[in-house]
């Protein structure tokens, strides 16, 4: 599913064999994209591609839903669990050079884990639905954590990153 590239180095141990910390999934993403190759590397580019998507949250962690309700956005917090964990340099199609994981967004990393930030198009706190406008995740995808999205301290439109191409 992952093809090692030229330029890439893998780590020589695998980090899932460490102790450090335990996760509780919450719940699980449905959304269109059944393959690697079909998902959008973006949110950007599934918002382009519609489709929707939902967070199912489980019935145990559906009390954390409450004060949800009247925010346009919320920070869902996904686990790759189907990506490679041993790569810490990777070689991104689009770049013309490999790049440290951590200057990445890619799903293969130490700690395999999504940032999405969707528009809420409903909210169902008693079922634990809620309906997004899109995701950037595989169908099935569990969701670790759900944080809601504050423009005023969440947004920097200052922001800079490197060009594209390298």
């Amino acid at each position: 599913m992952f093809e090692q590239r030229e330029g890439e180095i893998a780590l020589t141990g695998d980090p899932a064999q460490s102790s450090d910390a335990s996760l509780a999934y919450i719940g699980r993403i449905t959304s269109p994209w059944k393959l690697r190759e079909e998902c959008p590397k973006n949110m950007d580019a599934a918002r382009e591609r519609g489709g929707g998507a939902t967070v199912t949250v489980d019935e145990l962690y559906r009390p954390g839903l409450a004060g949800l309700a009247g925010f346009s956005h919320v920070v869902i917090l996904s686990w790759f669990e189907k990506a490679p964990r041993n790569l810490i340099v990777q070689k991104p199609r689009h770049a013309t050079e490999a790049k440290g994981v951590f200057a990445l967004r890619s799903p293969a990393r130490p700690n395999p884990i999504g940032m999405h930030v969707a528009r809420i198009v409903a909210l169902d706190v008693e079922t634990g639905v809620i309906e997004l406008d899109a995701i950037d995740a595989l169908d099935g995808t569990p969701v670790i954590d759900l944080k809601p999205y504050f423009a005023s301290v969440d947004a920097f439109p200052d922001a800079s990153r490197p060009s594209k191409d390298t």
